[in-house]
């Protein structure tokens, strides 16, 4: 595993899902459902992008489980739902379009 000690693994483990604040079955359901086309829908294992099929992946494991890429995702999950946090709750037309964004990483931005 990458050079990450104990204790630093435990707060990206724990920020990691304060962040990622929908389960692993929300999340499953709106990439499917994000993915699914006017004429066909991908196969489960295939729906939404690899990035939120990674994220589906690390919320289905134990912390023991996860390798080297599992602990980059989880620290560029957490910097950028805390980035577009900082900015603020988008409004208007492109609302929709950043609400969608975040939750394809596991943050749904309308829950408390």
């Amino acid at each position: 595993m990458a050079d990450i000690d104990a204790l630093e693994l435990d707060a990206l483990w724990d920020e990691f899902h304060r962040v990622v604040n929908m389960t692993s079955d929300e999340l499953s359901a709106w990439l499917r459902t994000s993915s699914a086309g006017e004429e066909a829908e991908e196969v489960p294992e295939a729906s939404g992008d690899e990035q939120g099929r990674h994220v589906l992946a690390v919320l289905q494991k134990r912390r023991t489980d996860l390798d080297d890429s599992d602990i980059q995702l989880m620290y560029d999950v957490v910097d950028t739902v805390n980035e577009e946090r900082e900015h603020g709750r988008v409004t208007g037309p492109e609302e929709t379009a950043w609400r969608h964004r975040l939750m394809r990483l596991g943050h749904d931005p309308i829950r408390p």
